[in-house]
């Protein structure tokens, strides 16, 4: 059996096309992120990727609409997403496939 830190891997991100990975694929991504309340995620999209987040507990602004616990938001390629978290919280986030640099930045 082998045991690994969250804290090791960049931004929670632990499985993809990347390293530090636990399993490298480029099937799927999956990250384990942390949020404290008033942190952000630059608007963006992905021209290829589906994202899923899974709320386990916090609240967040997506979009100008509000996500709490056990629920469960698809953005799909070339949907613009912005992030801010207004309650410390944990989300777990599903990429597919794991396609290098297929973030966007919108200014």
């Amino acid at each position: 059996m082998k045991t690994f830190a969250l804290e090791k891997f960049i931004k929670g991100w632990i499985i993809g096309n990347f390293n530090p990975t636990l399993l490298n694929t480029k099937n799927f991504e999956i990250a384990i992120k942390k949020y404290k309340k008033g942190e952000r995620e630059q608007k963006h999209y992905h021209k290829i990727g589906s994202e899923y987040t899974v709320i386990i507990n916090g609240l967040f602004k997506m979009n100008d609409k509000i996500y709490k616990e056990n629920q469960i938001i698809l953005v799909k390629p070339g949907e613009a997403i912005e992030f801010k978290c207004l309650a410390d919280g944990v989300t777990v986030v599903i990429k597919t496939p794991s396609v290098k640099n297929d973030k966007y930045l919108v200014d």
